[in-house]
């Protein structure tokens, strides 16, 4: 199947977090037929997952906001970089790496979107070394993932009568004011991304406003020194807050090189890049110790918009890029 072809039908088989069913048994089936001894556990496919060093990524999407289409460069639709073009990309390089010759194990993870908890069960079981965990990074290595804290801001205040702002006490607008001063933490990264408060009928000063906040920072500042910070900041009687998420941020060194190695052996230009989005490849390091890159075709600022989209070429060469990785690795050279 030719590149467009195979990630059009990836994109076709929708599969959003929870509803990952009907792609991984399409995988299976794929695999199976180029003769690779894949099985599932769970939602995840595995082939030979108990290898020193991993090829992963993950079969779930953000909810379908946008169908495929193709411009004559790029691919468009939910899931088209995020991450079904390393699917597509993993699956062109095993159709030219012949079962027997295949040196590292291939995960596809379930429920990366959601949870993690497809990367959290393989890692209770198996203890790679090393993985390339592919995500869209536009074809770049991310040896540094960003740390992570997911928090729930909750503002109390008092309601009045929209003609009397001054008698009330603003939840929206003390939410607000929470949010811009979270952002003067130094080195830290701080999105909103939901906010509600009020209700357009009423015509009053809203009593409670909450918003969801996601804060991310380098390696070297910690989850546990970023919540310390917030929570002198949201000091306050009238704010609840609920931590949703936190992880801490690492810096790998062997995989991203034995990874550019292989970019450097068929002439592709290698660029260094850093990942600030969660990705299993938190769970890989935190849960098994495993030195993870990350790298992928497909830009990260566009997923999870319906103008998701990745480039064909960057696929076919990520495909080469996992073939020589292959031979790297068979040849002893990630260890």
């Amino acid at each position: 199947m030719d590149t467009l072809s195979l990630l059009e039908k990836l994109v076709g088989i929708e599969s959003p977090s929870g509803r990952e069913e009907k792609l991984a048994s399409f995988l299976l089936t794929y695999l199976q037929k180029l003769r690779y001894n894949a099985f599932m556990e769970g939602l995840n496919v595995l082939i030979s997952p108990e290898r020193d060093f991993i090829v992963a990524s993950h079969i779930d999407t953000f909810k379908i906001l946008s169908v495929f289409s193709f411009d004559g460069e790029y691919a468009y639709g939910t899931g088209v970089s995020d991450a079904k073009a390393s699917i597509a990309a993993i699956l062109l390089a095993l159709e030219r790496i012949s079962p027997e010759r295949l040196n590292f194990g291939v995960v596809f993870f379930s429920d990366e979107e959601g949870n993690g908890s497809g990367s959290k069960e393989f890692c209770r079981i198996y203890k790679p070394k090393m993985a390339v965990v592919m995500e869209p990074t536009n074809m770049a290595i991310a040896n540094v993932q960003y740390g992570g804290l997911e928090l729930k801001v909750e503002v109390r205040g008092r309601g009045a009568h929209g003609a009397y702002p001054e008698i009330g006490e603003n939840a929206i607008e003390g939410c607000i004011e929470a949010m811009r001063r979270l952002k003067g933490i130094n080195g830290a990264k701080v999105s909103v991304q939901y906010i509600r408060g009020g209700d357009p009928d009423d015509f009053v000063i809203p009593d409670k406003c909450e918003a969801r906040i996601e804060i991310l920072f380098k390696p070297h500042l910690t989850a546990t020194n970023i919540l310390s910070k917030v929570r002198e900041i949201l000091c306050s009687s009238n704010i609840n807050l609920t931590v949703i998420d936190a992880y801490n941020g690492f810096i790998s060194s062997r995989a991203p090189k034995i990874l550019e190695d292989a970019m450097r052996s068929i002439g592709y230009r290698v660029e260094y890049t850093e990942m600030p989005s969660w990705t299993d490849a938190v769970n890989l390091h935190e849960i098994a110790g495993c030195d993870t890159a990350i790298f992928g075709p497909g830009e990260l600022y566009a997923c999870h918009t319906k103008w998701e989209r990745v480039r064909i070429k960057d696929v076919n060469v990520a495909a080469d890029i996992l073939v020589a990785l292959n031979n790297l690795v068979g040849e002893g050279k990630a260890y």
